[in-house]
């Protein structure tokens, strides 16, 4: 028994006629005779019954055709997913993603990436930019949004998606916060809130630089991780920061958001990683739309 017999079996099943079964499949009659032949000798039953005119299914050949088109179905089905996985309309798409990215990005790109592709399987994973590369690399992710610049040798490919620079952030009520921009020497001797240079190296590094360009180091009162908390630490009065304008965009009214001036303010933003020579049609065809979500922005 093979495929073909049980779609010879079901087109028999529907038209009741040889002669119209042979044309919708065309094909001749005799090899049509001659599959389902066969088809009974491999069942050990009769399926149809001979009649003037035509056929009619048996009480046994009744209970096949039920199971023949769902063997036909399940088939399809599987060629569908494969092709799918294939064109990248299906499939598994494993992706990390940094803190900030959910909050202009993401929100822009998700529903769209659903809409277009609603046969794949989304496995979102939230770290920070060091960890997501390193699973990229390890292939345990197909394609990581991350924050950039990059401060070490890395063997995964980045593409730049998002654009940004660093605003000073402060609590609504800081003497500062009147001032726009604020200049850099003034933030010397504040509170200020640094991310961690363990976790976050990327944005430790640039926020460090700013200061030593003017010979100046930051009175660092908290180290932490995420951006988020970044800006809740500042609505809650604990100290000023320097964060991603467009993260910090998302906090206004809550906080104050100021551009920075008296420094070399490094270009920052949100970076596409992935590996070339591992990538599967599904993350190629997320990575082609967060491109074109992210050049839409306007």
């Amino acid at each position: 028994m093979n495929l073909q017999q049980l779609h010879h079996f079901v087109a028999l099943a529907e038209t009741g006629n040889f002669r119209k079964t042979a044309e919708r499949l065309n094909m001749t009659q005799p090899p049509l005779s001659v599959s389902i032949r066969r088809l009974e000798k491999d069942l050990g039953v009769v399926l149809f019954s001979r009649e003037v005119g035509g056929v009619k299914l048996t009480a046994a050949g009744a209970s096949v055709l039920e199971q023949a088109r769902s063997a036909l179905f399940f088939i399809q089905q599987v060629r569908d997913v494969a092709r799918a996985v294939t064109t990248g309309e299906g499939g598994c798409l494993r992706v990390g993603f940094i803190g900030s990215a959910t909050f202009a990005l993401m929100p822009r790109l998700m529903p769209i990436y659903r809409q277009r592709f609603p046969r794949v399987r989304l496995e979102l994973q939230e770290s920070v930019t060091e960890t997501i590369l390193t699973l990229v690399n390890d292939r345990v992710l197909d394609v990581g949004l991350i924050r950039y610049p990059i401060y070490r040798a890395c063997e995964v490919t980045i593409e730049k998606v998002e654009f940004d620079t660093l605003a000073v952030a402060l609590p609504l009520d800081h003497p500062l916060a009147k001032q726009d921009p604020v200049p850099l020497h003034t933030l010397a001797g504040e509170p200020f809130i640094l991310y961690s240079k363990s976790a976050v190296p990327n944005l430790h590094t640039m926020v460090i630089e700013i200061f030593q360009q003017a010979n100046l180091f930051p009175n660092v009162v908290q180290e932490t991780v995420q951006i988020q908390t970044v800006l809740g630490l500042v609505e809650s009065g604990l100290g000023i920061a320097l964060v991603p304008s467009l993260a910090g965009r998302y906090a206004m009214g809550r906080i104050a958001l100021r551009k920075l001036s008296g420094a070399i303010n490094p270009n920052t933003g949100i970076a596409l990683a992935y590996r070339p020579d591992l990538e599967t049609a599904v993350g190629r065809r997320f990575r082609e739309m967060v491109k074109e979500v992210a050049a839409s922005k306007g």
